[in-house]
């Protein structure tokens, strides 16, 4: 309690006392209040009023309640300034005294000013008479027989409140006015609008307060009935026109408004008459909300259209529910409970009974609602209320949190409030991923709550103070950026061929080209790194989620988390699973989860530590200490990034002694409980193999390979199908043997790096492994035994399963080991060709005719991804930013990576029989039946006509199964010279090789390098050339031209020669695309390498950003795109460069005769491609050089093509108003194609074949205006005839011509005599086609278009050459093989007559007129 001061006090007690109040923080016993300065129109004071009461008598004013008088400023305004101080003048010399004379005023000059108000229409109100000399004293408890406060009107003193409960008592004023009561002088402007709105004959919406004069109301009165009566005497029709008008006209936040104010003023289903009125004290105000809800919903049906209102008349439920009352409540308020003397309705409204749910009959969408698990709950189920699923929300009677919900509860200062927010948008988020929501609800998840900025609200998360809540977050984000489905199925296809590498999960999203850029030479221009930094964390995480969070600091605070709190261990396996979804992220993210400070550290020390002790608990409260597999997995993730960041995790962190240490004993030995003690060695296995990739920690094979050894004895006895462990030690297994693999491929590298490191004379030269060959031969005799062991085990179905599933792994184990065997100096071939027969005898072969296996490949087809386009999309919820394998949706249906799966069987076959057979050439023939069976050859048929999709959610999976695909044509490119079964379905293999070549994706580089040198060149697989193809195309021609009994050029006779030609020139067409794919070298060696086991020289198991395929779909177009790139093409037309570089000649040569083979006998092949991308890369043969197209070779090559691609079913195909690939409209190629043919195309016909193709009736105007407007001058070397043209003439001339602007150029055309039959004979009558068709046309047009074509008739009436008159007007129909190409009538038909008749006759009538 602090003192006053005393008189006595001296100034340290005054100072003293002073400080003591200052930091006590109470409120000070005077306050400074500044009084408003009317100088600059602050509000306050009688100032104010007066200007109102001035401003009001000098206009009328209509005011509306709400509506604000100006609408907002949207810059700052302006410094207010004296509206006096630019009318005065002043002078230097002038007196003061005289100038404060000049503008005194007499009081009487103020009192003139004052008007006397006009109070004859005011009603006196005499006070009411009492007994009592004083009025009586008030006290607090006779407070509830006042008048409630929003009765009164507005904010009204104690007195005044009872003064007013007095005069009601009295009868002299009512509460509620009726229509019929008297308003009195003392009635508010509140009471006024609420007797308004209970009146149905006055306006809503206009009061008419602020007119002047006494009749001011009774005017709003007056146009109100006025309008009534014209809504009456209009129809319904009439009413819902006007009204459409009106919200056409209207701003909709007017609209808005005016429904806002219906809202509030139209009243209740009730008449005025049985509103409730106040007659005692104890009585209470209806609940206006109740009312609200129904009133908004018919005042919004006023403004919508007819089906919408007949909409919400079928899914209305009933009247709405009764106004809450004090006899509804369950406890009765009492007069001395403090604010109890009024009721609030909006609180009281939710001690009734919910509403009924919505019923199932209604199609209207409606928000989607959630329980505390996240399962959505369907809109008519109607759930107890004990659930605490219901809540004071927009729909009280649904169950369940809307998004918009738990965000809102998630920024609650309540902590419970947070936490349950955040672990319902966790269950959410899992759901999501899995692809539960897909069918019931519009739209994705994800992106909703990304947009929403769910990312952000999750971080802030992190950083809360209190455990709980930080750890929802974890959860939360866990679930946002893990799928358990995609890391399992990524685990399980680990051990298959490559299956350690994978992409980077990229997100696909196209960068925004920077406006700041444009116009900035190149070393003015920021760079990529320049440009991130300067994006905002939101840019940044719209684009990428992983790469956002990282901006945003996400490691350092997951560091702190786990260092510092030390959270459960649910929370540590969040982060851990967090930090390895980071990793796969890409290899730079990977590099910032190892330079973390301190990160790496304490998730090594505290859960991977050298040594542990046995927990107490099977589940323990604490992690810290203890091994985890998750933590071992993240290690490998990492190493899978690059082998720079692998050798910083064994040799800085110590990751190479945990190995030893873990993977020295036995699982059992481990003190671990025995499920996580098979896992964390699982992945200590699977880390090691990583690492043997890049062909390190070998030195940990020689001093454990007693552990190994032992490890691999037990194999057989660890699979027995009674363990219920059975699936972690079969992941054990595949691991050991990816381990072995990845060392013997190593271990065959060590005597080429020995031989490098002494020839290589001081270059850089990677050191041989401390691994050598001899370190790994004694593996291969058990590990044979073994797999002789699992294909008899195939036969048991307790073992079957087991069995299929590790021996792809032996497979591929035992393909390293030979095809490094023959790399080696101790290479012994003859006991290696028995060895290897005795290999297909006793073990390839009687797997291969195994009924167990037999029955897998009939599920090829089913299995596969590439014939299965369409399943694989179903249930996905993508999300751009954050991409995924989409495996929780793959795993529960027929798939690659399910058991039933053949695909790793068949593909480790694959690889043992190609290496097998490279070395002994014999057995080749002994797995003919493998390619002849009827699964494989209808599984790749199936692939010849498929059209697969690239995505994220395929590729991963489309790897796998292009390597299959790549395998089977390598057998069959063995087998197809020998076996004269499978050269049958030559053609079919290469129709295979030709579609898997533009699906190839990044690392399978070499695979495509190896396809184009084997077999997409080869004579053998195109196996029309020497059967009589040619000769078959050459006979159809001839009866082609038979048919049509037409004269050709002798040019376009040749296409079978032509193919004749082409087959002979195969080698050399190979070579030609070889060179032009130089580019790819060093990618084909980084592939190469990786793909062939030369480990020591792989730098990352982490495959190339997924971009798109290796190739792409046009690749057979490119030596003549890539020629065209060179020379350049400039802004006039003309040429950049106009010499062809070397070789240019025979490069186009090879290309267009590798294009009319595939025309002519692989079609399907380029499918992919639309015929105009095909007809805009074909015309890079006149735009790369002026005299290239002029060649004899290129000329006839391109002539053949040209007929192929203007075939009948070709022609309709093709459609030019759809921009090419690579272009932005055909209009733009075109162009620059009309100024090369005007610069050197002398009247070359096949360069006009190639003008005249895109004039065709059917295709956009814009083309023909430009060959008639801007090149006019192009139609008189134009000189191709109708023979020529191998499209028919009709495709020009039908349907008639309706552009107004083209016909006029056309009729200038021929009436200038630019366009003559002996120049351009098909634009020749083209024109007279169109233009005769408009003049006699007897459609009803505009009255420009009937204006020209009476203008044309007259001016063609009149010309004075009789050919052209008489070919205008006597035009019949094309006929190609005709003179002039066109039919024409001997005389005028009668409607053509009586139309020109009529022409002539109304020109005469006007001459008439005119004299």
């Amino acid at each position: 309690m602090l003192r006053r001061p005393k008189p006595t006090d001296s100034e340290a007690d005054l100072l003293r006392e002073q400080e003591q109040f200052l930091t006590s923080g109470a409120p000070s016993a005077a306050n400074v209040v500044r009084r408003p300065d009317k100088r600059r129109g602050e509000a306050g004071g009688e100032g104010g009023e007066h200007k109102g009461e001035d401003e009001g008598r000098q206009r009328d004013v209509v005011t509306i309640e709400d509506l604000p008088d100006q609408l907002p400023s949207l810059t700052p305004a302006p410094a207010k300034k004296s509206r006096f101080k630019a009318s005065r003048v002043t002078f230097e010399d002038e007196d003061a005294e005289a100038r404060l004379d000049t503008h005194d005023t007499h009081v009487s000059a103020v009192l003139s000013r004052i008007v006397e108000r006009d109070t004859s229409s005011t009603p006196v109100s005499l006070p009411a008479l009492t007994g009592l000399a004083f009025p009586k004293v008030l006290h607090r408890s006779e407070t509830s027989s006042q008048v409630p406060l929003s009765s009164a009107g507005g904010k009204k003193s104690i007195f005044a409140r009872q003064i007013a409960a007095q005069r009601v008592k009295e009868g002299k004023t009512p509460l509620h006015c009726a229509p019929e009561a008297v308003h009195t002088p003392e009635t508010s402007m509140d009471t006024d609008q609420c007797c308004a709105a209970d009146d149905p004959s006055g306006p809503r919406l206009v009061s008419g307060q602020g007119l002047e004069g006494p009749g001011s109301s009774g005017e709003t009165i007056r146009i109100h009935r006025e309008n009534q009566a014209k809504l009456q005497a209009m129809s319904k029709s009439e009413i819902l026109d006007e009204q459409n008008k009106l919200l056409t006209q209207l701003d909709p936040r007017l609209v808005e408004f005016v429904r806002s104010r219906k809202a509030q003023s139209v009243p209740s289903s009730a008449s005025p008459s049985k509103h409730l009125q106040v007659k005692s004290s104890k009585a209470n105000f209806p609940l206006e909300n109740a009312s609200r809800e129904s009133d908004s919903s018919s005042a919004d049906a006023l403004l919508q259209k007819p089906q919408e209102v007949e909409m919400e008349a079928e899914e209305e439920e009933g009247p709405p529910p009764p106004a809450v009352t004090e006899k509804d409540l369950p406890i009765k308020p009492q007069k001395e409970w403090v604010h109890m003397n009024k009721l609030e309705p909006e609180k009281l409204e939710w001690l009734r009974d919910l509403p009924a749910p919505r019923r199932k009959g209604t199609k209207k969408a409606m928000q989607a609602r959630f329980d505390f698990a996240g399962t959505l709950i369907p809109p008519t189920e109607d759930l107890p209320t004990h659930l605490g699923l219901h809540h004071h929300g927009e729909e009280p009677e649904r169950a369940g949190y809307s998004l918009q919900e738990l965000f809102l509860l998630s920024r609650s200062q309540l902590i419970q409030q947070r936490t349950l927010a955040l672990s319902t948008l966790a269950n959410i988020l899992s759901k999501a991923r899995a692809g539960e929501y897909v069918s019931a609800l519009t739209g994705s998840i994800v992106s909703t709550l990304l947009d929403a900025g769910l990312l952000f609200l999750l971080r802030f998360a992190l950083d809360d103070s209190v455990e709980g809540a930080m750890s929802a977050a974890v959860h939360a984000l866990k679930a946002l950026l893990v799928s358990a489905g995609d890391e399992e199925c990524l685990d399980s296809t680990f051990s298959w061929f490559r299956g350690l590498a994978s992409f980077p999960l990229l997100p696909s999203v196209q960068e925004e080209e920077d406006e700041e850029d444009e116009g900035l030479p190149e070393n003015m221009r920021f760079t990529p790194k320049e440009k991130e930094e300067r994006k905002s964390d939101h840019d940044v995480a719209r684009q990428d989620v992983v790469k956002g969070l990282l901006k945003m600091k996400l490691l350092p605070r997951l560091r702190y988390i786990l260092e510092v709190v030390r959270p459960s261990p649910r929370v540590v396996q969040d982060i851990l699973e967090i930090l390895t979804r980071i990793a796969r992220h890409s290899s730079s993210s990977a590099t910032q989860v190892l330079d973390c400070p301190r990160l790496m550290e304490t998730v090594l020390s505290a859960f991977l530590p050298p040594s542990w002790t046995m927990p107490s608990l099977p589940l323990p409260q604490s992690v810290y200490g203890l091994p985890l597999a998750s933590t071992m997995k993240l290690l490998r993730v990492l190493a899978t990034s690059g082998r720079h960041a692998c050798a910083r995790l064994l040799n800085s962190f110590g990751v190479r002694e945990r190995l030893s240490s873990l993977l020295s004993a036995e699982p059992s030995e481990l003190l671990l409980e025995s499920t996580e003690a098979l896992r964390i060695t699982t992945e200590a296995y699977r880390l090691w193999a990583v690492a043997a990739g890049y062909g390190q920690a070998c030195k940990l094979y020689i001093d454990l390979y007693p552990s190994l050894a032992k490890a691999l004895q037990s194999v057989h006895r660890v699979l027995a199908p009674s363990d219920p462990l059975s699936p972690l030690q079969i992941q054990r297994v595949l691991a050991l043997l990816c381990l072995l693999t990845q060392v013997t491929h190593t271990a065959g590298c060590h005597q080429e790096l020995q031989a490098g490191m002494v020839s290589s004379q001081g270059e850089e030269c990677p050191p041989p492994p401390p691994v050598s060959w001899g370190h790994v031969t004694g593996l291969q005799a058990p590990l044979l035994g073994h797999l002789k062991g699992f294909v008899k085990s195939l036969d048991n179905p307790e073992q079957k399963e087991s069995s299929l599933a590790v021996i792809p792994a032996y497979l591929a184990y035992l393909e390293a080991y030979y095809h490094q065997l023959s790399r080696q100096n101790c290479f012994k071939p003859l006991e290696t060709l028995q060895e290897l027969e005795l290999l297909t005898s006793e073990v390839l072969l009687p797997l291969m005719s195994h009924h167990v296996v037999q029955g897998l490949m009939k599920n090829l087809k089913s299995s596969s991804v590439v014939c299965n386009v369409q399943s694989s999309h179903l249930g996905l919820e993508t999300t751009p930013s954050l991409p995924g394998l989409a495996c929780p949706v793959l795993r529960d249906r027929p798939g690659l990576v399910v058991p039933s799966s053949p695909f790793p069987l068949l593909t480790g076959l694959g690889l043992l029989l190609e290496t097998i057979t490279s070395i002994h050439k014999g057995l080749s023939c002994k797995f003919t039946g493998l390619l002849l069976s009827e699964p494989v050859t209808g599984y790749l048929q199936s692939c010849s006509q498929a059209t697969p999709t690239l995505s994220h959610t395929r590729a991963w999976l489309l790897r796998h199964e292009h390597h299959l695909l790549y395998l089977l044509l390598r057998l069959a490119h063995r087998l197809v010279p020998t076996e004269p079964q499978v050269a049958k379905h030559a053609s079919m293999y290469h129709q295979l090789a030709l579609v898997l070549l533009p699906w190839l994706l990044p690392g399978s580089e070499y695979l495509a390098h190896e396809l184009l040198s084997t077999i997409i060149f080869s004579k053998d697989f195109i196996s029309e050339g020497h059967s009589g193809g040619p000769e078959a195309v050459e006979l159809g021609e001839l009866k082609l031209q038979e048919e049509k009994q037409e004269h050709t050029t002798p040019s376009l006779q040749t296409v079978g020669a032509l193919l004749r030609e082409a087959c002979v020139q195969l080698p050399s067409i190979r070579g030609c695309f070889l060179t032009h794919l130089a580019h790819l070298e060093p990618s084909v060696l980084m592939s190469r390498d990786a793909l062939l086991g030369r480990n020591p020289l792989i730098n990352s198991h982490l495959l190339p950003e997924l971009t798109g395929p290796t190739l792409p779909s046009d690749w057979p177009f490119l030596p003549l795109v890539s020629l065209y790139e060179r020379s350049g093409v400039s802004d006039g037309g003309g040429l950049a460069v106009e010499e062809l570089p070397g070789g240019a000649l025979q490069a186009v040569t090879h290309c267009l005769q590798w294009l009319l083979l595939l025309e002519v006998w692989r079609e399907e092949a380029l499918k992919v491609m639309p015929p105009v991308a095909k007809l805009a890369r074909l015309s890079c043969v006149f735009l790369c050089s002026s005299d290239l197209f002029l060649e004899r070779r290129v000329q006839k090559l391109t002539w053949g093509l040209f007929r192929l691609l203007t075939r009948r079913s070709r022609l309709d195909s093709l459609d030019l108003n759809f921009p090419p690939p690579g272009l932005a409209s055909f209009q733009d190629l075109y162009s620059a194609l009309l100024n090369q043919y005007e610069a050197v195309s002398f009247g070359d016909p096949l360069f006009g074949c190639w003008v005249l193709l895109p004039l065709q009736r059917r295709y956009s105007a814009t083309m023909k205006l430009a060959v008639f407007g801007e090149h006019v001058g192009m139609l008189r070397s134009l000189g191709v005839t109708n023979g020529q043209l191998s499209i028919p003439i009709e495709r020009f001339t039908s349907p008639p011509e309706d552009s107004l602007p083209l016909l006029r150029l056309y009729f200038r055309s021929l009436v200038t005599r630019t366009l003559k039959p002996c120049w351009c004979p098909v634009l020749y009558v083209v024109a007279l086609s169109h233009v005769n068709s408009f003049i006699f046309s007897q459609d009803a047009a505009a009255q420009e278009v009937e204006a020209a074509r009476r203008s044309m008739l007259r001016k063609i009436y009149y010309l004075t050459d009789e050919v052209l008159r008489n070919h205008l007007l006597l035009f019949r129909l094309p006929q190609q093989h005709l003179e002039f190409g066109f039919d024409t009538y001997d005389q005028l038909p009668p409607i053509r007559a009586k139309r020109l008749e009529s022409v002539l006759r109304l020109r005469d009538s006007g001459d008439d007129k005119g004299d």
